[in-house]
């Protein structure tokens, strides 16, 4: 069975980001095979990792429900066997990785179903990978959902604000709370402007009973690639959120 690693985080923290240089790290490791999962319906990872976006499941879905009647489907097949044909579109296979995304779709309640149709999708294609790697939408709604599987290893992150720790403490609440038992749960903070939190931040991670994995300093070179349209998991191995990305998966022991 693969590790499977969600990373989730209020909007702006950086989660995204994160989630692109872990998935390129493992990818660049002998014997491992990466599922980078999007599962955020705003999807921007693969601008992160710097390939294609391939059709989201939720587009095939609309493309399906508006290209036939009835139960009617090309090659005999029913409307729901063509779906589940057509959506082989939505994994795209990458020289080191392969990605696959959600998207999002039309109509009252096609939330919902979206959901299911990704979880069906991680289910049929898990067992080819060594790591799936998920990058939640900015709540933890497909978590609470049951929309994934059972996570190994889920990381917070947070920004270096009082505000942003109180998020990822409420986070970890709804966790507990769904009984989702992680194996791992973990908080990362970004974007620091130091090598240390200031105190009333530690006091506040103290407050929220999170466990601290790592800091991730403010790294000038990522905005650089994204104001330049580069890809941000291209920048050069030895920048600081590389190596502290580095630093986590080792401490993870992924």
């Amino acid at each position: 069975m693969p590790k499977i690693i969600a990373v989730a985080g209020k909007g702006g923290t950086g989660k995204t980001t994160l989630c692109g240089m872990i998935i390129r790290h493992l990818s660049s490791i002998e014997n491992c095979r990466v599922l980078a999962v999007d599962a955020d319906p705003n999807s921007n990872l693969n601008e992160v990792l710097g390939v294609d976006a391939p059709k989201s499941l939720g587009e095939i879905r609309e493309e399906v429900l508006k290209t036939t009647t009835g139960e009617n489907a090309p090659g005999g097949m029913t409307k729901q066997e063509y779906m589940d044909f057509m959506f082989g579109d939505a994994l795209a296979e990458e020289d080191s990785f392969d990605l696959l995304v959600m998207g999002r779709t039309q109509g009252e309640g096609c939330y919902c179903f979206i959901n299911g149709i990704l979880r069906k999708q991680i289910d049929k294609y898990s067992n080819a990978y060594t790591h799936i790697v998920i990058d939640n939408e900015a709540g933890l709604e497909h978590i609470s959902r049951g929309t994934l599987p059972k996570v190994d290893t889920l990381i917070l992150v947070s920004d270096c604000s009082r505000r942003g720790i109180q998020a990822a403490g409420r986070a970890a609440i709804l966790v507990d709370e769904l009984k989702l038992k992680p194996s791992v749960l973990k908080l990362v903070v970004n974007r620091t402007p130091s090598s240390e939190l200031a105190p009333g931040v530690l006091e506040e991670i103290k407050s929220q009973n999170l466990d601290l994995l790592a800091t991730i300093p403010q790294d000038n070179t990522v905005y650089d690639y994204d104001s330049e349209g580069r890809p941000v998991a291209d920048i050069p191995s030895d920048s600081p959120i590389k190596v502290a990305v580095k630093n986590i998966i080792t401490e993870l022991k992924l």
